[in-house]
C-alpha cells in the first residue's frame, strides 16, 4: 500500500505513546492506502505559504547540483523515507543535504546555535533530522533558519536570499535516537511487509 511509509515529518508522531491522538491519526493515515498531498504554496496558512516560497527562492542561490526535495529511502528499512529540502549530489551520489527553517524575525534573533538548545527548543526538527540522516546513510545535515520579515506574498517572491542572513549549525548522527526511531518502525514494516507477500 502507497501510504505505508514513515516520512521525516512523521517520526515524533511515532515516538509519541501508541494512545495519543497524534500516533492515532498517524497510524490511521498509514493504513488508509492514500498518500496525502500537500501543496503548501496555495496554504491558507501565512507561515506554511511562506515557507513554500522562501525555499524557492533559496534554492536560486545554491550550485546547480544541489535538488530540492531529495528522496531518500532506508536500505535497512524500507518503511522509512524522507524528503531532504536540498540534496547535493555529485556523480550521481548523494553527499550532502540542507534542511531549511523559516521563522519569524522576532524569533530567529533569539535563536541560540548550540547543540543542547537546538535540541531542546527544536527537539521536533532534530528528530526529524536524524530520520534523514539514518534514510540517507549521511554522517551530517546542515540545519539553517530563515528570518520572515513579511507573509507579503508579492515580496516573498522576489526576495534574494543571502547566506549571510541564514542561522545555521551541523547536526551529527545521534545513534541513540536513531535507534529508537528504528524499534518504533518495526512494527510499522511489519505490517508493511504482510502486505507485499
Amino acid at each position: 500500500m502507497k501510504s505505508m511509509y514513515i516520512g521525516s515529518g512523521d517520526v515524533n508522531a511515532i515516538l509519541a505513546g501508541i494512545k495519543t491522538k497524534t500516533y492515532q491519526i498517524f497510524f490511521a493515515r498509514f493504513c488508509s492506502g492514500e498518500v496525502p498531498y500537500y501543496n503548501a504554496k496555495l496554504s491558507p496558512i501565512d507561515a506554511c505559504r511562506t515557507g513554500a516560497i522562501l525555499e524557492e527562492r533559496y534554492l536560486l542561490s545554491l550550485p546547480d547540483n544541489y535538488f530540492p526535495q531529495y528522496k531518500v529511502t532506508s536500505k535497512e528499512m524500507d518503511v522509512f523515507k524522507a524528503s531532504l529540502d536540498y540534496g547535493e549530489v555529485v556523480v550521481g551520489k548523494l553527499k550532502n543535504a540542507i534542511e531549511f527553517k523559516t521563522i519569524w524575525f522576532e524569533d530567529f534573533v533569539s535563536i541560540e546555535m548550540d547543540l543542547e538548545y537546538i535540541k531542546k527548543k527544536f527537539k521536533k526538527y532534530y528528530i526529524q533530522i536524524q530520520e534523514q540522516l539514518y534514510c540517507s546513510e549521511l554522517k551530517e545535515i546542515t540545519l539553517k533558519f530563515c528570518p520572515v520579515y513579511t507573509y507579503d506574498d508579492k515580496i516573498n517572491n522576489n526576495r534574494i536570499i543571502d547566506e549571510s542572513e541564514l542561522k545555521c549549525i551541523v547536526i551529527k548522527r545521534d545513534n541513540k535516537i536513531i535507534e529508537k526511531i528504528k524499534e518504533r518502525g518495526v512494527f510499522f514494516q511489519s505490517i508493511k511487509n504482510h502486505f507485499k507477500e
